[in-house]
């Protein structure tokens, strides 16, 4: 499984991808709003499409996926154009709805790289494989907010998937903390997106600092004073 940082973060990706863990990075209009602030609508654009080109820059082998903002499908396929030009591992995300399966056909048609978002259901995943989403990212985080089961929708989506072989990747988003990505890997998610906060726990276990502290305490022992 393949792990994305869920972030617009610029310092947040630098030390991500120093650890040689991270294969891309997800933003939205959220992440990209708590970057960015007191600006005109055009500023706003200029700047995003500025840290977008950053982002890819730091990660060149890694997709970066940046979202649309426009609600209607003719908007939606020129903005994600627009996005997709903006360096080669670009992925356009596309909100999953009737003017977004739209826009997501078109974008595949041109050969552009769609991740379809906010999918919270397995009929809107098949949906967006169908319209030639290139990946479906279900937000099991809000899932289980919502009263849900988020863990078992990526599993159910994936079951689809691999009952019609169909080859649509499936990101597991809206990921909480590192419980949720140990459970989607056990489910055979093929990347999970996760915040720079999650990535950080992911890496640390009490035992692991008792070892290390067990470690310099016998070494200590043997050196002469």
């Amino acid at each position: 499984m393949e792990l994305y940082l869920d972030t617009a973060n610029l310092e947040e990706i630098k030390h991500a991808v120093s650890l040689g863990v991270v294969s891309g990075v997800t933003t939205n209009p959220s992440l990209v709003a708590k970057e960015q602030e007191g600006l005109t609508r055009e500023e706003a654009r200029l700047r995003f499409h500025q840290l977008i080109r950053q982002i890819c820059r730091l990660l060149p082998e890694g997709n970066v996926n940046a979202e649309v903002l426009a609600e209607e499908a003719q908007g939606m396929f020129k903005e994600g154009k627009e996005l997709a030009s903006l360096a080669e591992n670009v992925v356009v995300k596309i909100p999953l709805t009737a003017q977004g399966l739209s826009a997501i056909s078109l974008l595949a048609e041109e050969g552009i790289p769609v991740n379809a978002t906010l999918v919270f259901s397995v009929n809107q995943a098949l949906l967006a494989a169908a319209a030639g989403a290139s990946y479906v990212s279900p937000f099991l985080g809000r899932i289980d907010d919502a009263g849900g089961d988020g863990v078992a929708l990526v599993s159910q989506i994936l079951k689809a998937f691999r009952n019609y072989e169909i080859s649509t990747s499936v990101i597991a988003a809206s990921i909480r903390h590192p419980r949720h990505v140990t459970a989607v890997a056990l489910e055979g998610a093929h990347i999970a997106t996760v915040p720079y906060r999650v990535l950080m726990q992911m890496i640390k276990h009490p035992l692991t600092e008792q070892g290390l502290e067990r470690f310099r305490l016998d070494w200590n022992k043997i050196i002469r004073k």
